[in-house]
């Protein structure tokens, strides 16, 4: 719907019928565009008015008012009511004010009163000008409705046709507006075309100087769960909760589901009859394989479901630092593992713990390191016998700050040690803490750590002690680290799983912590 044959019609003004059609207009754009009647007419107000300035002179303050049942349109002059005008474009005294409208007689100084001024007929340029406030306003008006429109439809699944192709881009068409699907949202090898019609999951939906942007997706994990919920009743009348859900697109997912009525069996549910449900959501993803994981509430059975179709023997549960060692025999290695390590990272990011995946034999020999490396630290540094030393890590004393922080009563729990053995432990351990904080504190020194990384919250200083002697030695320096790197790992090289040592390995670093250690000093150098 133009504005055109309104505003370009000779002595539009004057005519009845033309005034008619004006409301007219307004309600057929209205309609049209889905926006109020009365911001249209408005528009026209403003539209009319800038036309006006250009008739009387911009000097002059323009009002007009459109009757919305004739079409009448009125011109006014904005003036100020004051005792002396300086300016008569902008300002009257009092008693003209009352000549011009005998209602102004209640009028004050500093008032505002209307003076009516004649009907004119657009020249090309007023017209022009008046037709492009409208077409602006009227523009913005529908991008604002579209945008409340949108703006509830984050987080649900839309379908539109391929408009265009633009530098791997997909362009949809949603009907009223478009949508984006990034290249990096697709799901990769997907072949689509201008012309297709296509599903996605609704981003985001974000003002834009050129109307709202509305972004889409195809790889992000909520599609799938999306999907899921249009495929299977029982998910969509709450009967089954989807927990969480990983997805590598194009490859492998995985998805984590609970009955919330116990009488149904999530897994089987979500497949459905000979796999029908299930092979819905594969097919619009483009043959993922998809693994439905039954959710518990004890991680070790989740983590089992999850590393399918490997068999697990026993899961070690760290819940404080949401750590998992799984425990499975050789065989069972690189199905755990998958390809790539592509089975694991699933099972890490669908369950958000720290997943380690070593073999029995591994598991002993660090069981083995590790008493062997406490029991040394305790007879080393607190000239203990082997045995005692032994016997204090037997018991769940890992460490000197251990028996620092325990008391006489603790210790003597343990059969041999009596009362003035327990306090000399103890003691012994204060005097080894302290000197042990001064040397540190003097190799951090001597190490060159700069403060903005010393005084990182979370860097202990036997951390930074170790960070400096791998030469990290700044905020800038941390911060490019990745959290891997600091907490270690397993990695698949040429084929062969090899073990990665981490930085900060032997503080028992999560890899939560590791990664809010890094995120926390990358927002303090960026905002810099």
């Amino acid at each position: 719907m133009g504005f055109g044959p309104f505003f370009f019609r000779k002595k539009m003004l004057n005519r009845r019928a033309d005034k008619l059609e004006l409301i007219r207009i307004a309600e057929a754009v209205a309609l049209e565009k889905s926006i109020d009647k009365e911001l249209i007419i408005g528009s026209m107000e403003n539209g009319i008015a800038k036309a006006a300035k250009s008739k009387f002179g911009s000097e002059n303050e323009i009002k007009v008012e459109i009757d919305r049942e004739s079409g009448d349109i009125g011109i006014f002059r904005k003036l100020v009511i004051v005792e002396k005008p300086e300016n008569s474009n902008l300002e009257i005294t009092l008693n003209d004010a009352i000549k011009l409208n005998e209602n102004n007689k209640g009028k004050q100084v500093g008032d505002e009163v209307l003076q009516p001024l004649p009907s004119f007929d657009f020249g090309r340029i007023a017209a022009q000008t008046a037709k492009q406030v409208i077409s602006f306003n009227v523009r913005e008006a529908e991008r604002e409705r579209q945008f409340n429109d949108f703006k509830d439809k984050v987080d649900t699944i839309l379908s539109g046709i391929v408009k265009r192709l633009e530098f791997g881009n997909v362009i949809v068409d949603l009907g009223r507006t478009e949508a984006i699907i990034q290249k990096n949202e697709m799901i990769p090898r997907e072949n689509i075309k201008a012309g297709d019609r296509v599903k996605a999951y609704c981003l985001d939906v974000r003002r834009e100087p050129r109307g709202q942007q509305i972004f889409l997706s195809r790889a992000h994990p909520k599609f799938m769960e999306k999907l899921f919920i249009q495929e299977v009743p029982e998910i969509y009348d709450g009967l089954i909760e989807i927990k969480s859900s990983s997805r590598d697109p194009g490859s492998r997912a995985k998805i984590c589901v609970k009955a919330i009525d116990t009488s149904l069996d999530p897994v089987g549910a979500c497949v459905g009859m000979r796999g029908s449900r299930v092979q819905a959501v594969v097919n619009e993803l483009q043959g993922e394989k998809i693994d439905i994981v039954n959710w518990s509430e004890d991680p070790a059975v989740i983590v089992a479901n999850a590393l399918s179709p490997a068999e697990v023997q026993r899961v070690n549960v760290n819940e404080e630092e949401r750590k998992l060692d799984v425990i499975l025999n050789e065989e069972n290695l690189s199905k755990a593992i998958g390809r790539r390590g592509q089975n694991v990272r699933l099972a890490t990011k669908l369950m958000n713990y720290e997943i380690n995946i070593m073999t029995d034999q591994e598991d002993s020999e660090r069981r083995q390191l590790e008493f062997k490396e406490k029991t040394e630290n305790f007879v080393k540094n607190l000239q203990l016998d082997e045995t005692l030393g032994q016997l204090l890590v037997a018991e769940g004393f890992s460490s000197i700050d251990d028996i620092k922080d325990s008391n006489p009563e603790d210790l003597m729990k343990i059969e041999g040690i009596e009362e003035d053995t327990a306090k000399e432990l103890i003691e012994r351990a204060k005097e080894f803490h302290q000197k042990d904080q001064e040397e540190i504190a003097n190799r951090i020194k001597k190490l060159g750590l700069e403060n903005d990384l010393i005084n990182h919250k979370g860097l202990t200083p036997g951390m930074l002690v170790t960070l400096g002697e791998k030469k990290i030695l700044t905020l800038n320096d941390f911060a490019d680290l990745a959290s891997d790197e600091l907490t270690g790992g397993y990695d698949v090289i040429k084929g062969e799983r090899v073990r990665i040592k981490g930085y900060l390995e032997d503080f028992a670093l999560s890899k939560k912590e590791a990664d809010d250690l890094i995120m926390s000093a990358r927002d303090i150098v960026y905002q810099d």
